[in-house]
């Protein structure tokens, strides 16, 4: 049984590809993600995975240096 889960954040800071980038390559480092997509324009960012952790999805945006709301 797939316990596939999808969480959403709105990212400030974002103003790039770079940014764009290092935020997507933060994200899929994390274990269970599967797949990130990153809207630059809106800020909006989409992980999906299996058995995600909120905090440790958060944490890994902090760490590439941006804010996750």
């Amino acid at each position: 049984m797939s316990s596939s889960t999808e969480f959403q954040y709105t990212v400030s800071g974002m103003s790039c590809q770079h940014c764009v980038h290092a935020v997507r390559s933060a994200l899929v480092a994390v274990p269970g993600v599967t797949d990130v997509q990153v809207d630059l324009d809106s800020k909006q960012v989409v992980v999906q995975g299996e058995a995600l952790d909120d905090a440790a999805l958060r944490a890994a945006i902090a760490e590439a240096g941006y804010a996750a709301a």
